[in-house]
């Protein structure tokens, strides 16, 4: 079995990441430099590999190959989920679209051709972990108000879309996709890890996109009502 685990000093809370590839080098080019960005890696030369060694660990996304030896990518992904519930971003030398479209159909999440930028991948596989963020905090309130009303503002859940007294108040992407997570999970307290999803480089920016925000939605963004800190751990957002 073919397992290479990051050894940078991680929190087990950071997401964990298997990466399949029978490309030993891009695996250990993989592990290190996600690593080095806050996640726990462990690593897989092929299908069967990756099978047994998800015996031992639960994952909180993959990286897949398509073309291996033995079972391939696309396989793979495809017997996984019928069984696992868990993002796959797949990696492929194949740049035709009837290709992509096949790794699409077997349910994987999100889609990069070989060569790529080691950027690139990370900001993908940052986006698909709070893809996958919204989505359980959704399915945590299950019966969630179609807005959320605090101060002047009204933010409707199912639109993404945020108005002060009848008016639409523009938001950038990030800006709505926190949003979200926090009315979604109103009064509760969001960990810093879930909104940077563990990524130590974006955990550093959680304040600037904060700010920003509060700017918006906030009278006093000094002196926030509804978007406060947590110390020490996140943030929440109050209703009035």
């Amino acid at each position: 079995m073919s397992r290479v685990q990051s050894k940078s000093p991680l929190s087990e809370t950071a997401p964990h990441i298997l990466v399949v590839d029978d490309d030993r080098r891009l695996r250990e080019l993989l592990t290190r430099y996600l690593g080095d960005h806050g996640f726990r890696v462990t690593s897989a030369k092929d299908a069967a590999d990756a099978r047994a060694i998800m015996q031992m660990f639960v994952f909180d996304g993959i990286v897949l190959d398509v073309m291996m030896p033995g079972e391939n990518g696309f396989d793979f992904a495809r017997s996984v989920r019928k069984t696992i519930d868990i993002p796959i971003l797949m990696l492929t030398a194949l740049s035709q679209t009837d290709d992509r479209v096949r790794g699409l159909e077997t349910g994987v999440d999100d889609y990069l051709t070989k060569p790529f930028e080691p950027r690139e991948l990370l900001l993908r596989i940052n986006n698909m972990m709070r893809r996958v963020a919204v989505a359980s905090a959704l399915e945590k309130a299950p019966t969630l108000p179609e807005n959320v009303n605090f101060g002047q503002m009204s933010f409707h859940l199912e639109r993404r879309e945020l108005r002060a007294n009848g008016n639409v108040i523009r938001l950038t992407d990030r800006e709505r996709e926190l949003l979200f997570l926090l009315a979604s999970r109103l009064g509760e307290v969001v960990p810093r890890d879930v909104i940077s999803m563990g990524d130590q480089a974006n955990e550093r920016t959680v304040d600037v996109q904060i700010n920003r925000l509060r700017r918006k939605i906030e009278t006093d963004p000094a002196n926030p009502l509804h978007l406060q800190t947590v110390r020490g751990i996140g943030y929440r957002l109050l209703i009035d």
